[in-house]
């Protein structure tokens, strides 16, 4: 799964495309964070990708730090630290909840957005969790979390297709997940996604989204 970046950025000499059009208005309809604090920002304004992340008021841009295949490490400074694999974001460090890991029991439905419209699919993953105290009491390993994902068009906007993934992660409630996708290639443009209890959605947006 092929991970594309945001066009909250400007886009200059690209050309206009269906793509390109609706993902723009989507971005223009979102919700704007409260401006990120200025020690989130620092070591982050450079880089070759910036990955745009906002957990409730408080926005990142953090930079391209490692990557092997789909998996795609990504820093902003006060520590904050998100890990990515293809669109969903799979771990987080420099939050008040962390999100350690994440195991998928089987393939990630997320993969291929446009079979989940004829399709919907079931997932389960495990994820551990523990607070940034890192106290023994904070910690949680091995929390189910079981899911079922559908895809449909984007109200007027065909190019893009929107995947909400419903879930339920044991003693730690429910959620709802959004992805939004290429339509054409599968690719992730945005994601809001459930990272921790007692937290907003993280929503991220990734580099070259539409490009």
């Amino acid at each position: 799964m092929r991970v594309w970046p945001l066009l909250l950025l400007p886009l200059c000499g690209c050309g206009d495309t269906p793509l390109r059009s609706a993902w723009a208005d989507l971005s223009r309809r979102l919700p704007a964070g409260d401006p990120i604090p200025a020690e989130a920002a620092e070591g982050a304004t450079d880089g070759p990708a910036l990955l745009h992340v906002r957990v409730g008021g408080r926005i990142a841009q953090a930079a391209l730090v490692s990557e092997q295949g789909e998996r795609r490490l990504w820093r902003a400074g006060a520590g904050v630290v998100v890990a990515t694999d293809g669109g969903r974001v799979v771990a987080t460090s420099g939050l008040r909840e962390v999100l350690v890991a994440t195991r998928f029991d089987g393939p990630d439905p997320l993969a291929s957005p446009a079979e989940l419209m004829d399709r919907p699919a079931e997932a389960r993953r495990l994820v551990d969790l523990m607070r940034s105290d890192r106290q023994p009491q904070g910690m949680r390993f091995g929390v189910s979390v079981r899911c079922r994902l559908r895809a449909s068009p984007l109200a007027g906007q065909a190019a893009v297709l929107l995947v909400e993934e419903r879930c339920r992660a044991g003693a730690e409630g429910a959620h709802t997940n959004r992805f939004w996708t290429d339509a054409a290639t599968g690719a992730v443009l945005r994601a809001e996604q459930w990272v921790g209890p007692g937290l907003p959605l993280m929503t991220v947006d990734f580099p070259d989204a539409g490009g």
